[in-house]
């Protein structure tokens, strides 16, 4: 008798637990309730960074190293000294072409003297036209001789000139291609000594399809033809925002503007090269540096957007816990569209309004009723 007493006893406690579990208020569920804007879209392609200038220091004569006059890596005024190069086999040239001016204009004067006792003894006569014309021929060779000397004595003291290397600008100088004592100017010694940038602004060249060129054009004033297009942006009226993403994932600080399109597509890749230059102050970004170059391409109206944080992935296929109008979570799998910042655009599976869940994605599962409380989310991504 008591054991029947205490098997309905256990069924009295069993039966009161699972009614006390089913009065249970649902749990608080935070959500998102999805965005509609209007999303520009963007293209990324791979660039290459130059500076605005980029000149190469050469060595103009060959000699040997005889000075470096300059930090590597330093920054560099117009005419300072960067390199010399032993200048004596070159003031020995200078030398010898003043000699060569001195005698010949030593010549010219005899020249000249003798044609002036010509002159009046051929107006008497007293010589022949012959001999007159042939003081005057070598006069007027002895006046060519002084002007080749006096030209070869320029290009002497020209070529001693070279022997200073100043610098053609003020920038960033890099590492030396040479050390002092090196023979330079001729192969296999390097002729190009350094490489001298200006990097308050940079150079970005990167290259797009033909195709998504004239979207990029078209998206921001409409125009009558395919050759106003490039000739406007060659000329600097259409202005797209360029931005750049470094190698790190940040986002440069400063925007860019196109400033060059190729006049030609290259026919073996099928694609035009254009530049964008973006200001760069603080001389961060350097030549040789690689970079995404972002270009806005055209404009989502009313795109659905939602917070990344709000998506399961799994094997490649995304999905959402929606709020259903019973308030309870239904699984949807969702197309994603564009990645902006901790945004993200969903093209397919979602309404604008909708409500879905974010970071309590490990709380629930489909067919589960909850609370729906809205969300403090805070965005970090303007769009």
């Amino acid at each position: 008798m008591k054991k029947y007493i205490l098997i309905i006893t256990i069924l009295i406690l069993i039966g009161c637990k699972n009614k006390d579990a089913a009065q249970m208020a649902p749990q608080d569920i935070p959500v998102f309730e999805a965005l509609e804007q209007d999303v520009p879209i963007f293209e990324e392609m791979v660039g290459q960074i130059y500076g605005l200038k980029d000149i190469p220091i050469r060595a103009r004569v060959d000699g040997y190293l005889e000075k470096i006059s300059f930090e590597e890596g330093s920054r560099v005024n117009r005419g300072d000294l960067l390199y010399s190069i032993d200048p004596d086999p070159f003031l020995a040239e200078v030398a010898a072409q003043e000699s060569h001016l001195a005698e010949a204009k030593t010549m010219m004067v005899n020249a000249k003297n003798e044609l002036d006792r010509y002159i009046p003894l051929a107006e008497m006569n007293a010589v022949s036209k012959s001999d007159l014309d042939a003081a005057q021929a070598s006069y007027d060779a002895s006046v060519a001789a002084v002007q080749a000397a006096e030209a070869n004595l320029r290009q002497a003291r020209i070529k001693l000139g070279y022997t200073t290397i100043k610098a053609p600008i003020t920038g960033m100088i890099g590492a030396t291609e040479a050390r002092e004592g090196e023979y330079v100017g001729r192969d296999p010694n390097p002729v190009i000594l350094n490489t001298l940038s200006r990097i308050d602004t940079i150079r970005v060249q990167f290259s797009i399809s033909e195709n998504k060129y004239l979207e990029v054009a078209r998206s921001y004033q409409g125009r009558r033809s395919d050759e106003e297009v490039t000739q406007e942006i060659n000329e600097g009226r259409v202005e797209p925002q360029v931005e750049l993403i470094l190698a790190d994932g940040t986002l440069f600080e400063y925007k860019g503007n196109i400033d060059f399109v190729n006049s030609q597509v290259n026919a073996n890749t099928g694609s035009l090269l254009i530049q964008a230059s973006f200001p760069n102050p603080s001389k961060l970004l350097r030549p040789g540096l690689y970079a995404k170059v972002r270009i806005r391409t055209t404009i989502a109206e009313n795109a659905v957007v939602i917070p990344q944080r709000c998506l399961t992935e799994l094997q490649g296929q995304y999905s959402a816990m929606v709020i259903s109008a019973e308030n309870t979570i239904e699984t949807r799998p969702v197309t994603i569209g564009q990645r902006m910042g901790d945004m993200v655009l969903i093209s397919k599976g979602l309404k604008a309004g909708e409500k879905i869940v974010i970071d309590a994605l490990q709380k629930v599962q489909s067919g589960m009723p909850v609370n729906p409380v809205p969300s403090k989310f805070q965005s970090k991504t303007s769009i």
